[in-house]
C-alpha cells in the first residue's frame, strides 16, 4: 500500500471543515498578492528571474512535505502525465503570466484569465440559477476589460497565453484533486518540482544575478509562498469538494481581487465602473450554488 506523505487525515478534515468558498477566497487574495509583489522585483530580477524564483521556491517547500519523488516513483503512468501536464502547465503558465504583467495591467490580465474558464463554467450548469450567476459575472468581468485592449500585442499574446494554460490548470487540477485534498497537494508537489526543473534553463541565470543579495532573495521566495504555496494549495483544498463548474465560476473573483489588490499595492486605482464590475461579480458569486447543496 502507497505511504501517506502528506498527512492525509489532517489535510482531509481541514477540507471538510472549512466551507470550500473560504479556501477559494484565501486562494483569490493570494493569487494576486504574490504577483503585484513580483512586479516590484521585475527591475532587480527580472521577469524570467522572478518567475523561477516563484517555483523554486514552491517546489522547495513542497518537497520535504509532499515527497514528490516518492509520488512520481509510483505513480502509474496515466497520472505520471497528469503530474508531467500539470507540471509543465504551471511552468509555462506562470512565465507567460509574468510576461504578460510587465506589459499591461494586473486587471487586464487577470479579466483575460477569466474569459478562458468561462467554457469550463458552461459545462456542468444545469439550473437556472447558476444560469444567472454565470451571467452576472460574466458582464461584471467585462465591465472590469471594459472591452476596450491595449495597444501591446505581445503582452495580448503572453495574457492570451497565460488565459488559455488557466483553463488547463482548472481542469488538470481538478483532475489531481481526485481522492481528497491530500492527495491533490501531494500531487500538486511532484508537479511543481517538474515545473521547476522545466523552467531551470530558462530563468536561473537571470535569478543568479541577484544570488549576492540576500534581501532581494528572501523578497523573491515571499513572492514565491505568495503566488504558488498558499493559493495553490487552497485551491486543491476547494477543488476537492467542488465540481468543476462551479470552482470555474468562482474563477470570477479573481479579476476583482486583481483590481483590490494592484490598487493598494501598485496604486493602479480602480474607478467608478471598475467597482460596479466587481459588485456584479461579487453578487454572481452569491447567487451561484454548486450541485448537491
Amino acid at each position: 500500500m502507497k505511504p501517506d506523505v502528506t498527512g492525509s487525515p489532517r489535510l482531509d478534515r481541514a477540507a471538510e471543515a472549512v466551507p470550500p468558498h473560504a479556501w477559494f477566497g484565501v486562494s483569490a487574495i493570494f493569487h494576486y498578492l504574490g504577483p503585484s509583489f513580483a512586479v516590484l522585483l521585475f527591475p532587480v530580477l527580472g521577469v524570467l528571474g522572478i518567475a523561477w524564483l516563484r517555483i523554486a521556491t514552491a517546489a522547495l517547500v513542497f518537497a520535504p512535505i509532499t515527497r514528490p519523488w516518492n509520488t512520481i516513483r509510483e505513480a502509474d503512468p496515466g497520472t505520471r502525465w497528469l503530474l508531467i501536464g500539470l507540471g509543465a502547465c504551471l511552468a509555462v503558465m506562470n512565465t507567460s503570466f509574468y510576461l504578460a504583467l510587465d506589459r499591461l495591467p494586473m486587471s487586464l490580465v487577470a479579466a483575460m484569465e477569466f474569459v478562458g474558464t468561462i467554457g469550463v463554467a458552461l459545462y456542468g450548469l444545469r439550473t437556472r440559477r447558476n444560469l444567472l450567476a454565470l451571467v452576472m459575472t460574466v458582464i461584471g468581468v467585462l465591465i472590469l476589460i471594459d472591452v476596450k485592449w491595449a495597444s501591446d500585442p505581445l503582452g495580448l499574446f503572453w495574457a492570451a497565453l497565460n488565459a488559455t494554460l488557466f483553463v488547463g490548470y482548472i481542469i488538470l487540477g481538478h483532475k489531481a484533486s481526485e481522492g481528497g485534498a491530500s492527495r491533490g497537494v501531494e500531487r500538486l508537489g511532484a508537479a511543481m518540482s517538474i515545473a521547476f526543473i522545466m523552467l531551470m534553463p530558462v530563468g536561473f541565470m537571470a535569478a543568479a544575478q541577484a544570488f549576492g543579495m540576500p534581501l532581494v532573495i528572501l523578497a523573491g521566495m515571499g513572492v514565491g509562498i505568495c503566488s504558488s504555496v498558499i493559493p495553490y494549495a487552497c485551491d486543491q483544498l476547494a477543488m476537492s469538494r467542488l465540481p468543476r463548474a462551479s470552482f470555474a465560476l468562482l474563477l470570477a473573483l479573481l479579476p476583482a481581487s486583481a483590481t483590490i489588490i494592484a490598487a493598494i499595492v501598485l496604486v493602479q486605482i480602480p474607478t467608478l465602473q471598475d467597482l460596479l464590475g466587481i459588485a456584479l461579480v461579487m453578487l454572481g458569486i452569491a447567487v451561484h450554488r454548486p450541485a448537491g447543496i
